[in-house]
């Protein structure tokens, strides 16, 4: 496997699986998009162990044997894999946190045995290392302004725990059907919703209002994760804000649905989607040439 050939397979992973968010990379300089591409198939590729409907193979064995090429990989050795190369790569060339690396791979460790969280603290425990780790893990490739560095953290982490939640509250039957439940048992029992509720072909009003009460906390992740956005270069502005919008977008067809999640998956219309790229669009190119205008001085 070719690193240009482990790019494009992270491209695909990303494009087919993360449409949204892949809308968005189309708004960052063309440099930038493919260590996003691959930081995110990265994240695919593992959560496709735990996940997949289809998967027959011992997942914890395959999953160890990922954490190993990892490890392998960030000692020097090359990889033998179609995602590493690429993930590796961007890994090296950004510095990112190898820290971050492992608190992403153990809460896909605690997928195949945690399948309830008692309070929202567990669950935000979890969180921590499926989503608030690549929200930092991304912060370096879309490049905090020079003296935010440190800043930016905690807005990058907000953001990724804003966007799993949002993923949450859509995908609850879906997760069900996998014998997880990602609300707090702690707020089923505060509403009367029974675990099996989430199972149901239609969402009754106490999971309705379960449901609401977790979308103020998903707005209250947004909110904590606007400041992180004026805190990064100009060219990585638009990307941001156009997934800020997009995710955003799919919770508030959660909440125009009335919480009717489970009838079938929630998605944002195509012509929105389209909306939302444009109006980014022009900030992009913009900033993406003033950028560009670096005066070169001879000796």
């Amino acid at each position: 496997m070719t690193l240009t050939a482990s790019y494009e397979r992270c491209r695909r992973l990303h494009a087919r699986y993360g449409r949204s968010y892949y809308l968005a990379t189309r708004l960052l300089p063309q440099w930038k998009r493919r260590h996003v591409h691959a930081l995110y198939g990265f994240a695919r590729y593992a959560d496709e162990i735990v996940d997949s409907f289809t998967m027959t193979a011992d997942r914890g064995r395959a999953l160890d044997a990922l954490a190993a090429r990892v490890e392998a990989g960030l000692a020097g050795a090359k990889p033998d894999d179609p995602v590493l190369p690429a993930f590796l790569h961007t890994v090296h060339s950004f510095a990112i946190d190898h820290d971050d690396i492992g608190a992403f791979l153990a809460s896909m460790r605690a997928d195949l045995s945690v399948t309830r969280y008692a309070t929202y603290d567990d669950l935000l425990g979890y969180m921590a290392g499926s989503a608030a780790a690549i929200g930092t893990m991304m912060l370096p490739v879309l490049e905090p302004a020079p003296g935010c560095e440190q800043a930016a953290r905690e807005p990058a982490r907000q953001l990724g725990l804003a966007f799993q939640l949002t993923n949450f509250l859509r995908d609850v039957g879906e997760d069900f059907a996998r014998g997880r439940v990602y609300l707090p048992m702690e707020d089923l029992g505060k509403f009367g919703v029974r675990a099996g509720d989430l199972g149901a072909r239609r969402t009754r009003t106490a999971l309705r209002d379960l449901l609401a009460f977790e979308a103020g906390r998903a707005r209250d992740h947004y909110r904590a994760a606007v400041s992180g956005i004026g805190m990064l270069v100009a060219s990585s502005r638009p990307c941001v804000r156009a997934a800020f919008d997009l995710y955003g977008g799919i919770l508030g067809e959660i909440e125009r649905r009335g919480f009717e999640v489970l009838a079938d998956r929630v998605r944002v219309p195509r012509r929105r989607k389209a909306a939302v790229f444009a109006r980014h669009l022009l900030a992009s190119a913009e900033a993406g040439r003033a950028e560009r205008r670096v005066r070169v001085e001879l000796p």
